[in-house]
This record gives structure tokens, C-alpha cells and sequence, in this order.
């Protein structure tokens, strides 16, 4: 970590990056409830965060940076990490609770792990990794097995489970493919690239099959609205500034709090319930996370040492 940041500091950023995060499934349940359709909660924030981010692009005068490379890795980052994933997590919202949300999300380390070892060689899966893979399997099998969305009756664990899940492999896949061309773009410009892009073809969704929204709500309008600043652009911008001062072991401590806050925050709000195939098959993909973590964390150093 850079010795010019302070731990208070650094701490902050984790805590408004995880809040950010783990508010996300909660207020697209807001949203739902007040009568705003998935396909508008996937467009609304996506427009608010791209205007936001090319204006923080613009103040910093990184706008440069965008050039043919990152027009290029932006088109397919804009379909894998901005239209499926926002697509997928309302429709997915409409039949889970968000701890269900929030804790789906948290198998993205796990799932980038399995689609790396088939795309990049240097992420190869060891026999001791497959340990945390199949505590984090179980733990979705224990919540599609339960029944438990967090919602009763109302709820629909297999297509809560499978949308969900298309989230999670598209959001993996969007990581492995940036890993496979890190170096050669601008960070901030592609994401510019894909924020634009990506709620370009969602508004162009939207008008197409929905049509234009008809007077949503206040709490909808604000659910829009906070969807893209406080869960979509700042921790964007804060996750990428954590990464460029502290090791990446530290940061993964993010992915950690984010389904705890999800649920926590759920249930309080909410009112969403927390049955026993939540609790169990949350505390199983945890751990088949964290092993996984601490594995790849002692190779690296392994791999470092003999260096």
C-alpha cells in the first residue's frame, strides 16, 4: 500500500464502495416496488452513470485517452459488463430477495476463476482452488434446493437463480476478457467507451419495446438516480483508485462485506425474510470465496518469493 494514503482513508473508500455495491440489489427492489419496469431500471441508471462518468473524465481531462483500442475493447465490454449484467439483475430482483441478489454476486471471483483457466494461460485452476469452486457450487445448489428467495410465496428460486447467474458470468467474463488486453488501453476511457455504449443500446431498448416511461414516482425517479451515482459510477471510480493504492489481497476484502450489506440492509428495509437456505448457502459461497482468495493470495507470494 502507498504510504502517502492513510488507512482511515483507505478504509472510507472500501466502506462507501461496499455500501454503494451492496445498496445496489435493495434499491432495484425499491424501484420494482414502485412500478418501474426491468428494463427501465437496467436503462436509468446506466444513462446517469455514463453522463456522469464522461463529465469526471472530462473535469480530469482524460477524455484523450479514448482511441480506436479502447473504442474496440469498450464495444465488448459494453455488451458483457453494462447491458447483460443490468439486464439480468432486475429481472432477477422480481422473483429473489436482495441478500438472494447479494449474495449470487458474490460467486463472480469464483466463476472468473473457472472461465480464466479456459481463456488465459497464466490463470490456470490447481487442485487445491477446485476445493473453494465446489464449496461455492454447493452453495448455490443449497439455495435452489431450498426454495429460499427471501420473499415466501412470492418469489421464484429458479429464475431468480437463473437470471442471477447470467449476471455472474457475464460480469466474469467481462473481467477475463479485460485481464486478456490489460496494458493495452486507458482504464477510465474504456469505461467511458462501455458506459456510453452500453446505456445507448438500453435507452434504445427501452423506447423500442417499452416505449417511454410514464410518470414513475418520486422514490422511482430518486431510485433511477441514486442507482447510477451511488451504485454505479462512485463505486466505479473508488474501486479503481482503491486498486492503484493498495494490494489486491486487501481490496478483495470488498467483495466480502458487499452480500453482508445486501442482506443486512434487505431485511431492515425491506422487510425481506433470511431463511435457512439463505443463511447456509450465502455462508457457503462465502467460503468457497474467501478459500478461493486465500489460495490464489499464497501462490502469488509463492510465485513472488521464488522470483
Amino acid at each position: 500500500m502507498s504510504t502517502r494514503v492513510s488507512n482511515r482513508l483507505v478504509w472510507t473508500v472500501v466502506l462507501l464502495i461496499t455500501i454503494g455495491w451492496g445498496t445496489l440489489p435493495v434499491v432495484i427492489r425499491i424501484a420494482l416496488r414502485e412500478d418501474v419496469r426491468p428494463l427501465v431500471i437496467a436503462a436509468g441508471p446506466t444513462l446517469v452513470a455514463a453522463a456522469a462518468l464522461m463529465g469526471f473524465l472530462a473535469v480530469t481531462r482524460r477524455l484523450g485517452r479514448i482511441g480506436p483500442v479502447e473504442i474496440r475493447i469498450g464495444l465488448v465490454l459494453a455488451l458483457l459488463s453494462v447491458v447483460l449484467p443490468n439486464v439480468f439483475r432486475p429481472l432477477a430482483a422480481e422473483h429473489a430477495s436482495a441478500g438472494f441478489l447479494g449474495l449470487t454476486s458474490a460467486l463472480v471471483p469464483l466463476t472468473t476463476v473457472l472461465i480464466a483457466h479456459f481463456v488465459l494461460a497464466e490463470e490456470r485452476i490447481t487442485a487445491t482452488t477446485l476445493g473453494g469452486l465446489a464449496l461455492g457450487l454447493i452453495g448455490v445448489a443449497t439455495l435452489v434446493l431450498s426454495g429460499d428467495t427471501g420473499l415466501g410465496a412470492k418469489g421464484n428460486v429458479v429464475l431468480a437463480a437463473a437470471y442471477a447467474m447470467g449476471s455472474v458470468l457475464s460480469v466474469s467474463a467481462s473481467s477475463v476478457f479485460a485481464k486478456r488486453h490489460a496494458g493495452e488501453y486507458s482504464v477510465m476511457g474504456v469505461s467511458g467507451v462501455q458506459f456510453v455504449v452500453g446505456s445507448a443500446f438500453l435507452a434504445a431498448a427501452v423506447l423500442i419495446w417499452e416505449g417511454v416511461p410514464l410518470n414513475p414516482t418520486g422514490l422511482g425517479w430518486g431510485s433511477l438516480v441514486f442507482l447510477g451515482l451511488a451504485c454505479t459510477f462512485m463505486p466505479v471510480v473508488l474501486y479503481y483508485w482503491l486498486l492503484q493504492h493498495v494490494t489486491v489481497t486487501y481490496s478483495t476484502i470488498v467483495g466480502y462485506l458487499i452480500p453482508l450489506v445486501s442482506v443486512v440492509i434487505g431485511w431492515l428495509l425491506l422487510d425481506e425474510q433470511v431463511g435457512w437456505g439463505i443463511a447456509a448457502g450465502g455462508a457457503l459461497i462465502l467460503a468457497g470465496v474467501v478459500v478461493t482468495d486465500l489460495i490464489r493470495t499464497r501462490s502469488r507470494r509463492r510465485e513472488r518469493g521464488a522470483g
